[in-house]
C-alpha cells in the first residue's frame, strides 16, 4: 500500500524518496522514477527541509521503531506523518513526545486498500492545522478528489476539503479515532453482507420443506442488487468480484482474523457508554470462525482478500 501511494505521488509530479528494509521493494519503487535509499539515514539526507516523511508500516512495534529511529534523526520543523492503523492513544503520546523535539506530528487514517493506486485513498487526518494544510498538495494528490460523485445538496464545499476525500478532523489521533470507527463500521457491513449471502445459499437445505427450497444463483444475485438496490455499496461490487471469481469461496476455509480496529471501537464505545450492539456482534463473529467456518466466513475473508490483498492463515 505504501509503494503505491508512493507512486502516485510521483505520477503527479511529487519528488519522493522511499526507503524500505526490503531492497526489492526499493528496486521495484525505482522503476517509478522515485529515489529509493539504503537507510534512515541516506533518506533524511536526501529531503529538503522542513522534512516530511510518511511512515506506512504495520502499527504497533513497527510503527513505534520507525518513528522512534526518525525523531533521533530529524530537526526542529520536520513533520512525521503516520499513515498506518495506529491507535488514537499512541498518536497523542507520540505528538506530544515529538513536539518536546520541536517535530510535527500527524496521523492520517488510510483507506483504499490495493485499489487506492488506482481509485484515489480516503484520508482521515489529524494534527495541528498549520501543519495539515502545508501538507494539503500532498492528501489532496492522495486522495481520489470529487470525480463523478456531487457533493452533497447543501454542504458548503468552500468549508471543508471532505468532497475531495480528505479531512482535517482534529488534532493529533483525532483523524485514527475516525479511521478506527470507519473500520468498526466496516466490520458491520461485512458480517452483514456475509450473514444474508449465507441464508441464500442454504436455501436450498434439506432440512427446508420441498416446495420452500430455492437454489440460488449467488453472483447473478449480488450481481442484481449492485443496480439500484438500497444495499449497493463498493463491498458488495467486491462481493460479487469474488462470487464469479469462485461462486463456493472454495480458496477460503473461513478464518478471519482482526486487525485491531474492531476491538478498538468497541472499547471506546464501552469508554464513552454507546450501545454498539452490530460492531461488537460483527466483531465476535470473526472470533468464532477461528474455531467452526460457515460459508459467510468464507465471503468475509475473500471481501478482506479483495480490499485489502489479505490472506487467511
Amino acid at each position: 500500500m505504501g509503494g503505491n501511494m508512493a507512486r502516485r505521488l510521483a505520477a503527479a509530479g511529487h519528488a519522493i524518496v522511499a526507503w524500505d528494509r526490503s531492497a526489492d521493494a526499493i528496486a521495484s519503487l525505482r522503476t517509478s522514477g522515485i529515489a529509493g535509499t539504503s537507510s534512515i539515514d541516506e533518506l533524511l539526507v536526501k529531503l529538503d527541509a522542513p522534512r516530511a516523511v510518511w511512515v506506512m508500516v504495520p502499527a504497533g512495534g513497527p510503527t513505534e521503531q520507525t518513528i522512534n529511529a526518525l525523531a533521533e534523526r530529524m530537526a526542529p520543523g520536520d513533520v512525521v506523518i503516520d499513515g498506518g492503523n495506529s491507535h488514537y492513544k499512541d498518536d497523542v503520546r507520540r505528538a506530544a513526545a515529538l513536539k518536546a523535539r520541536g517535530l510535527h506530528y500527524v496521523d492520517a487514517g488510510t483507506s483504499g486498500g490495493v485499489w487506492g493506486a488506482e481509485r484515489g485513498y480516503c484520508l482521515m487526518v489529524g494534527g495541528d492545522a498549520d501543519v495539515v494544510r502545508r501538507l494539503a498538495p500532498i492528501f489532496r494528490t492522495l486522495a481520489p478528489g470529487q470525480g463523478t460523485v456531487e457533493p452533497t445538496p447543501g454542504l458548503d464545499t468552500g468549508a471543508t476539503t471532505a468532497h475531495e476525500g480528505f479531512l482535517h478532523c482534529g488534532p493529533a489521533g483525532a483523524g485514527h479515532f475516525v479511521k478506527m470507527i470507519h473500520n468498526g463500521i466496516e466490520y458491520g457491513l461485512m458480517q452483514s453482507y456475509a450473514e444474508g449471502f449465507d441464508i441464500l445459499r442454504n436455501a436450498s437445505s434439506d432440512a427446508l420443506p420441498a416446495d420452500q427450497r430455492y437454489d440460488f444463483d449467488l453472483p447473478a444475485i449480488a450481481e442484481l442488487w449492485r443496480r439500484g438496490s438500497v444495499v449497493s455499496s463498493w463491498l458488495l461490487d467486491l462481493a460479487a468480484r469474488a462470487l464469479v471469481d469462485d461462486p463456493q469461496l472454495g480458496r477460503f476455509e473461513g478464518h478471519v482474523p482482526d486487525s485491531g480496529e474492531g476491538r478498538w471501537t468497541v472499547a471506546a464505545a464501552i469508554e464513552e457508554d454507546v450501545p454498539a450492539n452490530v460492531l461488537t456482534a460483527a466483531l465476535f463473529a470473526r472470533f468464532r470462525s477461528r474455531r467452526d467456518h460457515t460459508f459467510g466466513d468464507k465471503l468475509l475473508s475473500a471481501l478482506r482478500a479483495q480490499f485489502g490483498g489479505h490472506t487467511e492463515r
